[in-house]
């Protein structure tokens, strides 16, 4: 066991926002290990599936009932704060002027939390602090983490499979679920037809995307073009989205998550976690999601770029069997991205992680002063789930508790 503590933050700044957060100590030293805070993505997203089914102290994993220990748990050497976030989301409630629909409002939010947070906490406020999040945390992260690097001990960011960059990401859609599948798989996921059709109308979806960067009543039009295009010939293979390998098992999620719920909507267990009776727990909320409609198609480069600029390390990571924010589309990014360090990043070569002791590569890693891509075999797009160990160690090295495992520089990595 470990101290832990959960319930709200009445946040700062707005009419009645109260933010549900679950914060659990390090298993190692609380008063000098590094803190995390963990975003869910979605839009939408309850922080309490990442808990429970990747990287929090214990997993209800496997269909189970009650919670068991998790040997790989995030906290293993830092200690994790989860947030429910934007308003409405799992146990977070609030009023409708608090709703967020953009970056602008979540940064503020998440930003003034941590704020309160940190007053409460003044111990925790002189450690290493790092945001990591997962999906379309590629948005929230690095907004959330530009907001406060002045006001807080910020050190690094971490985005498992992440839409950051979708003027870019959204290009290779075609490639892994056609050339990179049959590799991958052993079959192509959508026929070479399709894949004909999404490349050659992959220069009016990019033109739509760049329109919304400066125009946002553009925004709509591009995620409704570019996803009609590049969603729905996926999404009718029946395959998962999040997973080549996999059928998609149960929508909207293609996961089964139900005894998360049942969990979460336990009156036991709410009355221990102070969440109040009529707030009813779900994985993602689609109003939420939809309010978000306009925000999708940005690009947060930029904010990456201020971060790379301020000293703030980044690490961009993937499990390379998800589609959906898939490794091929995050490492171009990585590429293009225009920072101080853009030529020494591309030159660098892609190493192979040995970890301790072994002699099989878990991952493909590039480097190049404070900026990381790190690409994890055999992992779908809810990586720590997938590879807890791998996972848990790239944290403990990310975050200095742990010291890097050897690498060896590929050959010049074929062309996938």
């Amino acid at each position: 066991t470990v101290g832990q503590e959960a319930g709200y933050f009445r946040v700062t700044g707005t009419r009645d926002l109260n933010m549900f957060y679950w914060f659990f100590e390090s298993r190692g030293d609380p008063s000098s290990d590094p803190v995390i805070l963990w975003m869910t993505g979605g839009p939408g997203c309850s922080d309490a599936t990442a808990l429970f089914a990747e990287n929090g102290p214990c997993l209800l994993d496997g269909g189970r009932s009650k919670p068991r220990h998790n040997e790989y748990s995030w906290n293993e050497r830092a200690s994790v704060i989860y947030i429910d976030q934007p308003c409405g989301v799992g146990y977070s409630y609030g009023s409708a002027a608090d709703e967020d629909k953009n970056e602008r409002g979540v940064a503020k939010h998440v930003g003034n939390f941590l704020l309160e947070f940190f007053g409460k906490h003044p111990g925790l406020a002189k450690n290493d602090f790092y945001v990591f999040g997962e999906s379309y945390g590629g948005h929230y992260v690095p907004s959330v983490a530009a907001a406060v690097m002045d006001e807080l001990n910020l050190k690094g960011i971490g985005v498992g499979n992440g839409l950051t960059v979708p003027s870019v990401q959204f290009e290779y859609y075609p490639d892994l679920a056609y050339t990179y599948a049959k590799k991958a798989v052993g079959h192509s996921i959508i026929s070479y037809p399709t894949y004909l059709l999404q490349k050659a109308g992959w220069p009016y979806c990019r033109a739509r995307i760049l329109e919304c960067q400066n125009d946002t009543s553009k925004c709509q039009t591009a995620q409704e073009v570019c996803s009609a295009l590049m969603f729905a010939p996926y999404t009718a293979s029946g395959m998962n989205p999040y997973d080549i390998r996999l059928k998609c098992e149960k929508q909207p999620l293609c996961y089964d998550f139900e005894n998360i719920g049942a969990y979460m909507n336990d009156p036991q267990v709410k009355e221990v976690l102070g969440v109040p009776d009529s707030v009813q727990w779900e994985d993602c909320n689609n109003t939420v999601n939809a309010m978000f409609a306009s925000d999708w198609m940005k690009n947060f480069d930029g904010q990456v770029k201020r971060l790379l600029d301020g000293d703030v390390a980044v690490l961009i990571y993937t499990g390379d069997m998800d589609w959906i924010c898939n490794w091929i589309g995050n490492k171009a990014w990585t590429l293009e991205l225009e920072w101080s360090g853009k030529e020494g990043f591309v030159a660098a070569e892609d190493a192979e992680i040995l970890p301790h002791g072994q002699s099989e590569s878990v991952g493909q890693v590039r480097s190049y002063g404070n900026l990381a891509f790190l690409r994890v075999y055999g992992a779908g797009h809810l990586a720590p789930m997938d590879k807890p160990a791998v996972l848990s160690d790239m944290v403990k090295v990310f975050t200095g508790t742990m010291p890097a495992p050897p690498t060896l520089v590929a050959a010049k990595a074929a062309s996938f």
